[in-house]
C-alpha cells in the first residue's frame, strides 16, 4: 500500500516525511537529514531538497518537490482546473512514454481535496542544467529543441487511441480550465495590457481584446486539426539541457492539441526578435522535415504557417495574462516574454490569422 506523502508547505519536508517516500521504493533505507536548498514560488511552489540516506548509489540524493503554490492569486488560477495534479498524472501513467527527456521520478501523488505533489531526482546531480524563462538561446539550441518536439509529436500523431489512452487530459478537469480562461479573458487580457505598458504596441490593444471576447472559438479553431500529445507551455524556463541536449520539465498543461502549437509558444519566447525573423522560415522547414523523418508526411507547408501564425496568440495571451494575474514568474522575465511574443504576433500579423 503506497503511503501518504502529501506535504503543504516547505517546512513540512522533513526527515520524515522523506522516508516516507523511500519507504514506497526501500523497506532498508534510512534517511538521515534533509535540507532545503532552494524554495521559488511561482504557479508551483518548487523545493529543492538534499536528503542525506545510506540507499545505493542510484538512489538520488538530490530532489525537486513540487506543491500547490503559496502565492494566493496563482493558487487560485491553477487550484480549480487542478493543475499539479494533471502533472502528477502525467508522471504516473505517461511520462515512461515520452520520447523526450523528463526528470526522474521519485513519488507523485494527488488526492482530490486534499491535494498533491511531484517529487523528482533534481537534474542538476547529474549535470543538467535547468533553463530560465527569459533565457535567449542561440539558433542551434532552437534547432535541437524543434526537433525533439517533432519527435516528441510524431510519437503520438493521430493514434487512433489517443483520446481514449489519455482520457484524463480532455475531461471534464480540461473543459473547467477552459471555461475558467474564457471567463476571466477579457478583464485578465486589460488588465495584463495596462501593466504592460510601451512593451506591446498600441496597434495590438484592440485586436488582443477581440481575440479575449472570443476566445473559446479561438481555442476551438486552434485544437480543430490533426492531435497529438503538446507540452502547451514550451518557454525558455520549462526546458533543461543535459551534455548539450534539452529535455522538457513542468507538464502542467499537457495535452491533447496541435503540434505546431508548441513550436509557435517555443520560437515566440525562446528566441530574441531579430534571430527569429532570420531563421523562423529554416526551423519552421526543419519541424517538417523532423516529421517527414518520423513517418509524418504529407504537411503542407503554407497551410502549416497559417497555423502558426494563429498559433503565436496563445504564449502572447499566455504572459500577458501571467502579468495581469501576478507571482506567476519573476516580473523582469515576464516582461521579457511579453516582448518578445508581441514581437512575433506584430511581425506575424497573428490575430488576423484567426477567423473570428
Amino acid at each position: 500500500m503506497e503511503r501518504n506523502i502529501l506535504a503543504y508547505r516547505p517546512s513540512d519536508l522533513t526527515a520524515r516525511w522523506a522516508q516516507r517516500v523511500i519507504n514506497n521504493h526501500y523497506s532498508n533505507v534510512i534517511v538521515s537529514n534533509v535540507a532545503i536548498v532552494s524554495v521559488h514560488v511561482g504557479t508551483t511552489t518548487r523545493i529543492r531538497l538534499s536528503v542525506e540516506h545510506n540507499g545505493p548509489e542510484n538512489l538520488p540524493k538530490q530532489w525537486f518537490v513540487k506543491l500547490p503554490s503559496l502565492a494566493w492569486r496563482a493558487r487560485m488560477i491553477t487550484a480549480l482546473p487542478r493543475l499539479l495534479h494533471t502533472e502528477v498524472r502525467f508522471y504516473n501513467e505517461a511520462a515512461q512514454t515520452v520520447p523526450v527527456a523528463v526528470p526522474g521520478i521519485l513519488a507523485a501523488q494527488s488526492k482530490p481535496g486534499r491535494g498533491a505533489i511531484l517529487v523528482l531526482t533534481d537534474i542538476t546531480e547529474s549535470g543538467g542544467i535547468a533553463g530560465n524563462p527569459d533565457d535567449t538561446l542561440t539558433v542551434e539550441q532552437a534547432e535541437l529543441v524543434v526537433k525533439q518536439l517533432a519527435r516528441f509529436h510524431a510519437h503520438f500523431w493521430d493514434k487512433a487511441d489517443l483520446a481514449r489512452t489519455y482520457y484524463w487530459l480532455a475531461g471534464p478537469v480540461r473543459r473547467l480550465e477552459d471555461y475558467l480562461g474564457t471567463a476571466l479573458a477579457v478583464p485578465l487580457m486589460k488588465r495584463g495590457l495596462r501593466q504592460a505598458g510601451k512593451l506591446i504596441p498600441p496597434p495590438l490593444h484592440a485586436p488582443a481584446v477581440h481575440y479575449a471576447r472570443h476566445r473559446r472559438r479561438v481555442m476551438h479553431f486552434l485544437s480543430n486539426t490533426s492531435q497529438t500529445l503538446v507540452h502547451h507551455d514550451c518557454h525558455p524556463g520549462n526546458l533543461f539541457w543535459s551534455q548539450s541536449q534539452p529535455g522538457l520539465l513542468d507538464w502542467q498543461l499537457v495535452r491533447i492539441g496541435e503540434g505546431i502549437g508548441d513550436i509557435a509558444y517555443f520560437l515566440a519566447t525562446a528566441l530574441d526578435p531579430k534571430i527569429r525573423r532570420l531563421h523562423e522560415a529554416n526551423l519552421l522547414a526543419m519541424y517538417v522535415k523532423a516529421l517527414w523523418d518520423h513517418g509524418i508526411t504529407g504537411i503542407d507547408p503554407r497551410n502549416l504557417l497559417q497555423r502558426y501564425r494563429a498559433h503565436l496568440t496563445y504564449p502572447f495571451e499566455a504572459m500577458v495574462v501571467s502579468l495581469a494575474v501576478g507571482g506567476m514568474m519573476k516580473l523582469e522575465s515576464n516582461h521579457e516574454l511579453i516582448r518578445r511574443t508581441a514581437a512575433a504576433v506584430e511581425d506575424l500579423d497573428a490575430f488576423s490569422a484567426i477567423p473570428i
